[in-house]
Parts: structure tokens; sequence; C-alpha cells
């Protein structure tokens, strides 16, 4: 065909100028523009990737794949959560105060823990919760004082600021040895003999009963054991007594301390016992 053929066949499409100009520059080849052939988003569906910055790698992470990776959760972390058909990103704190709200009364819950106590003179627990918890248990881990022949003791404090402990001469009502009054509570009977022999630590656990009432705080042994120099072995039928606070007030802290000398080792783990609120 000659040249005037082929430019009246090509005036006969009604391609204009202007539209065979848009093909100037163009590099794709034939098989790279086949590509969008059968494409059938429309232009809003494809303006949807605009401003899109996360990499192929981030993307791929909704993938249903089971790889899972063993990175720890930390406060500030963040994961994605369906919020009534939003995809939305939320912080695992948030979470975390959503599911204690979901904790039913009765419920023990963890709230703090020594962790692994290397030669301490007193261990603190200042996480009362009037809010959230009725009661308190804590549990002795394998504690070893510093000093052989001691006993556990402990203070509370009603100071909701600087948690400042009483050690009155009339502040606790400790019942071993008669009725009376002390600057301390005695937490189990019997642990005057407390070895600081290593292997021969303490495990037991305490109850702390309603302690957020402007009542007398009352502090029971639930139970445990513990070994003697001798390698006799105390049992539960020793840890009786605990110790009631001589004053009609709300406690919000406790100390834990030896009396003579330090804790050695061990931990101290408290839990709250959650209302119905």
């Amino acid at each position: 065909m000659s040249r005037q053929g082929k430019l009246a066949a090509l005036a006969s499409t009604g391609v204009t100028k202007a539209e065979l100009d848009l093909l100037d520059g163009v590099t794709s080849t034939t098989a790279e523009l086949n590509i969008t052939d059968g494409v059938t988003s429309t232009a809003a569906e494809l303006n949807i990737l605009a401003g899109v910055t996360a990499t192929a790698a981030e993307i791929n992470l909704i993938d249903g794949g089971t790889a899972r990776g063993t990175t720890a959760v930390a406060d500030g972390d963040g994961f994605l959560t369906n919020d009534g058909g939003t995809m939305r990103m939320t912080k695992v704190d948030t979470l975390a105060t959503y599911m204690g709200t979901k904790i039913t009364g009765g419920s023990m819950v963890f709230i703090a823990s020594s962790g692994a106590i290397s030669s301490a003179a007193t261990v603190d627990f200042t996480q009362f919760d009037a809010t959230a918890y009725d009661s308190y248990e804590f549990a002795f881990l394998d504690v070893l004082p510093a000093t052989d022949d001691v006993e556990l003791r402990a203070l509370t404090s009603s100071d909701t600021s600087s948690h400042s402990y009483d050690t009155g001469s009339a502040d606790y009502l400790t019942p071993l040895a008669g009725t009376g009054t002390a600057a301390f509570g005695r937490v189990f009977n019997n642990t005057s003999s407390f070895s600081n022999v290593a292997n021969e630590a303490f495990s037991g656990s305490i109850r702390i009963w309603n302690p957020h009432t402007s009542f007398y705080t009352t502090v029971s042994p639930i139970g445990g054991s513990y070994a003697l120099p001798n390698g006799d072995v105390y049992g539960a039928q020793y840890f009786t007594f605990g110790f009631k606070r001589k004053e009609a007030a709300q406690v919000n802290a406790i100390r834990f301390y030896m009396e003579s000398g330090n804790i050695a080792s061990g931990e101290i783990v408290m839990y709250g016992i959650a209302n119905g609120t």
C-alpha cells in the first residue's frame, strides 16, 4: 500500500493527531502492554495505591502463611485490629487495659514481682488498687535470709504519697507468744529458725484481706515450708498466726524484710484478687 493509502486508512479510524502524540516517548513492549489486557479495575480502585509506602515484605505479613517470629512484645508495640469494619493500628497497652476489664470478680491476677532478689534490705510493694482488687496474695519463692536464725517481718503503710511505713511500738498485733502489740508484723510463726544455708530457702504465701477499707487490716499465712540447718522441714502446721494492723485505716503498701540482715535471694510475687466491679 502506498504512503498515501496508509494515511487514508489511518484517517478512516477516527484517531486524531493529539491522540497519536500520546504515544510519543512510550518505551513499553507489546508484551508489557498486554499485561493490562483483561484488567477490570477502575481508576478509583487503582488510585487506592497512591500514597502506599509499605514494602512488599510488609504487605506479605498479612499473608496466611504459618511463619512466625519470636520478637518480644513490649509496651508501645502495635497490632492490627478490625474496629467495626475499619482497620486500625492499636497499642498492646490498650489491649491490656481492655482485658483487665474482662477479669471477673474473685480471679487472681498477677500484679508485680520483685524479680530475682540479690541481697536486698527490704522488698516493697506499692501497687495496691482499690478500684480493681479486694485482697492480695504474696508468694515467697525460695526466699533465703543472709543471716541465720531470723524471722520474716512486714510493715504496712496508709500514706498514699510517700508510702511511709508505720513502725510504732503498738502499730501491729502479733498473736505469737500471747496477745500484745509490736512495731512490726510477724509474717509467720516459728520463723526465728529461718536458715540461711544454701538450698534451705523458704517458700510459702500470705493473704492480705480487704486492705482498702477503714478497718483493721489482717495478714494471714496460707501455707508453705522451709528447712532448718539440721535438715528438718517445717510444714504448713507452722505457718499460722500472721498479724493485724492496729489502725482503722486503709493499707496501700507493704514492706517485707528480715529481722536482721538482708534478704539474700529468692523472689516475691504479688497477686490481686479482682473485685466484682
